[in-house]
């Protein structure tokens, strides 16, 4: 980044990371939410059992967060109508998602995997303007985008929230409170610090 935009003064001062895990710990997630894509209307033992292996909840209009068993469900999938699907986890070691673009080739889901631990030393923050544009792909032309690592609560969802930032114009601590409303979700401290960094960039733009 340029040193004027690193030293253009921000109004309301600098986004910090203390600032977003305030704002991620006074958001309640609504427990009481209905799981996407099953009628909750019909009363079928069955029906029942298949709803508990998922783990997903829609966080923002055409974008739902899930763990990795329910992103290799591919029947799910279908049926939510998931058009692009991000695995933030993309690997085959302890802590990644042994999925890959071959995994859904029997499906028109389009795929994008990121090799990402969840650590807060990892540098997520080079892959924020990708991620963003294959959501934004999915969104901007009526798809649905399904976004999910091992357990769906800090690397997928440093990613959706770095696409409501940029693509959507949202503070970060309003695109936290935004996703944090519908799934419980904890990005590590290290992620949130990149957030706050990307939230001090994009306010310097305006």
């Amino acid at each position: 980044m340029d040193n004027s935009l690193k030293n253009k003064h921000l109004p309301s001062g600098e986004t910090t990371q203390s600032r977003l895990a305030e704002a991620l710990y006074e958001t309640q997630t609504d427990e009481n939410k209905m799981l996407p894509g099953f009628d909750h209307n019909r009363d079928n033992v069955e029906y029942y059992r298949v709803q508990q292996d998922i783990d997903c909840d829609e966080v923002y209009p055409g974008i739902y967060i899930g763990d990795a068993a329910t992103a290799k469900n591919k029947k799910y999938l279908k049926m939510l109508g998931i058009t692009h699907l991000l695995n933030a986890a993309e690997g085959n070691r302890f802590g990644y998602v042994n999925t890959n673009e071959s995994y859904y080739s029997d499906t028109t889901i389009k795929y994008l995997g990121l090799p990402l631990i969840d650590m807060c030393t990892t540098d997520i923050s080079k892959y924020f303007n990708t991620i963003a544009d294959f959501i934004d792909e999915a969104i901007s032309t009526g798809g649905k985008a399904f976004v999910h690592c091992m357990l769906g609560i800090s690397r997928s969802a440093t990613c959706v929230l770095a696409y409501l930032m940029i693509k959507k114009g949202m503070l970060a601590t309003d695109a936290i409170r935004t996703v944090r409303k519908n799934r419980f979700v904890q990005p590590n401290s290290g992620f949130l610090h990149q957030l706050a960094q990307l939230d001090n960039q994009l306010r310097r733009q305006c």
